[in-house]
């Protein structure tokens, strides 16, 4: 019985030493945490979708509160709004950045870019695009096994059973970026949001050559140049055979969309510029010549008649 105490008691002196042991190394390597930080976390939108570039919104408050130029920092699921709320109460300056939306730049359905071979492996993107270029002639195209789909945490993405092509809902899309990240074809983009959702972009990233391009997809961009030339903002540049619209330069004209021969230029939430009726030629008008003048008739004299002109009476000769 006695051992069975002093075992309990040295036990609990043992406990005892080791609790007070560990509060005073607490106490010296703790580390005071500056408490706007929970008010800044308390700000932002709390989706730790990681779209900021940092693990959660715990560590873009951290960053907030310790940087003193917070320009290069954006929470995309929060926007200007939250950004504009946080650098308030810290009294920094936020930069100003307008929404965007995930945008998938392929135009390769079903119809215009045939399945060559059927994929049996892992149904993932990342799987089959390390294995080979896909189920079709198009390396460069997506893949359509949804990987962008799994990691949307806003239910922003879903595939289309008929087009085999992702379609993202621009209301819910927040940019968080994570789907960008997921595709390994590198056909997502992050772009600027037009009011009503308008958009207009190349859905090609083929750096093929124009005959390639139409061997493996019939809505590829073939690098013909019309539309560069068309544009009057200069939106458009051209390179490795491919056209790209820059959004923050796009006026959303549409003059483009009817240039593009593939139908590789997309047009969302507006109509196509209705075409200009072919003019016929005018035809010069030939106007007739006034007749000319009949020549003025001379005055006709007519001669006395020989009865009016009779000999001198002899009269006349007598008195001479």
């Amino acid at each position: 019985m006695e051992v069975l105490l002093y075992t309990i008691l040295t036990l609990c002196v043992l406990g005892v030493l080791s609790a007070v042991i560990l509060y005073f190394v607490a106490q010296k390597f703790k580390v005071e945490e500056d408490p706007r930080i929970d008010e800044v976390e308390k700000m932002l939108p709390g989706a730790n979708c990681g779209g900021c570039g940092f693990a959660g919104c715990r560590a873009m408050a951290e960053a907030l509160v310790k940087n003193d130029d917070i320009s290069s920092l954006f929470c995309p699921v929060g926007g200007a709004a939250t950004m504009k709320c946080a650098a308030s109460y810290l009294g920094k300056t936020a930069a100003e950045k307008g929404p965007q939306v995930a945008t998938v730049r392929c135009g390769g359905t079903c119809e215009k870019r045939p399945h060559t071979n059927e994929y049996n492996g892992a149904r993932s993107c990342a799987v089959a695009a390390s294995l080979y270029v896909g189920e079709t002639g198009c390396a460069f195209g997506c893949v359509g096994l949804g990987d962008c789909v799994d990691v949307c945490a806003f239910d922003a993405l879903h595939l289309n059973p008929q087009t085999g092509l992702p379609e993202v809902d621009p209301d819910k899309c927040t940019a968080c970026g994570a789907c960008v990240k997921a595709c390994p074809k590198g056909i997502i983009e992050l772009r600027k949001k037009f009011p009503k959702n308008r958009a207009v972009y190349v859905s090609c990233v083929s750096k093929e050559k124009g005959a390639a391009v139409m061997k493996a997809c019939k809505a590829g961009c073939i690098g013909c140049g019309k539309c560069v030339k068309t544009c009057p903002f200069g939106a458009i540049t051209l390179v490795d055979n491919v056209a790209y619209i820059d959004s923050e330069k796009c006026k959303l004209c549409r003059k483009c969309v009817a240039e593009c021969p593939t139908g590789a230029i997309k047009l969302v939430g507006m109509d196509p510029l209705p075409k200009a009726p072919k003019v016929a030629p005018a035809t010069p008008k030939v106007v007739a010549a006034a007749p000319a003048a009949a020549p003025a008739a001379k005055p006709e004299v007519k001669a006395a008649p020989e009865a009016e002109v009779k000999a001198a009476p002899a009269s006349e000769k007598k008195a001479e």
